[in-house]
């Protein structure tokens, strides 16, 4: 497998090759070819790097935002559609080992493949030469996805708000349901309720359906110190 151009664009020239292949391997791949490993785990340890990598850095950079836009910032980054662009523009797409199935229903430019392999390869990365080598590596190809701080400092619908952060904490969305409606047509209020991944229930009422799940949005925000 020939990655010394893949190594030039990530910024990392591996000693243990090894590690950059099996972060390159798709669980079909492995399962067809019969190999143990395929690049999960790695993925599990690149996430954990990426994220404080890029929490280190949104602290240093923007010394004067609080921890909830910083939380956005970071959010910004660290998504799958974030992480799959810089897979594209690394040529990662090309690299990745997928079994044959995966790879003739385009699984080879499925955010969610791209995405955890590159996680993967910031893991591999980890292993191979340390923290600090790591992050620099992060950085560098995160760079031009940083957004500008003015951006960031707009007030957001409490809705986007909510699930970047629930997405950031607990790795998945909140769930809004429209829980009863009161009045005449011409004057009918909405009562919608939204839990969190934690199981924490919010209310929220409104003139429309979205404007009561705006409502619960703010509710649950404030209760996370986020508003």
């Amino acid at each position: 497998m020939d990655t010394d151009d893949l190594q030039e664009c990530i910024h990392h020239r591996f000693t243990q090759v090894k590690l950059l292949e099996t972060a390159l391997t798709h669980s079909t791949y492995a399962y067809e070819h019969g190999e143990e490993k395929d690049n999960e785990r790695l993925e599990f340890l690149g996430d954990a790097v990426l994220e404080l990598s890029i929490s280190e850095e949104a602290f240093a950079r923007f010394p004067n935002l609080p921890e909830g836009q910083l939380t956005r910032i970071r959010s910004r980054l660290v998504r799958e559609a974030s992480l799959a662009a810089m897979a594209r523009e690394l040529g990662l797409h090309e690299h990745i080992r997928l079994g044959r199935g995966e790879d003739m229903h385009g699984g080879r430019e499925r955010d969610s493949i791209l995405s955890d392999a590159m996680e993967a390869v910031f893991g591999a990365i980890f292993l191979d030469a340390g923290y600090e080598t790591a992050r620099h590596a992060i950085l560098r190809i995160c760079e031009k996805h940083w957004p500008d701080e003015v951006m960031e400092a707009k007030a957001k619908d409490y809705k986007s708000r909510l699930q970047e952060v629930t997405q950031d904490r607990n790795k998945s969305l909140p769930v809004y349901v429209l829980s009863d409606t009161h009045g005449p047509d011409h004057a009918k209020l909405f009562d919608v309720e939204v839990t969190l991944p934690t199981g924490e229930l919010f209310h929220g009422r409104g003139t429309s359906v979205k404007r009561a799940e705006q409502t619960a949005a703010r509710a649950a925000l404030e209760h996370l110190g986020e508003e």
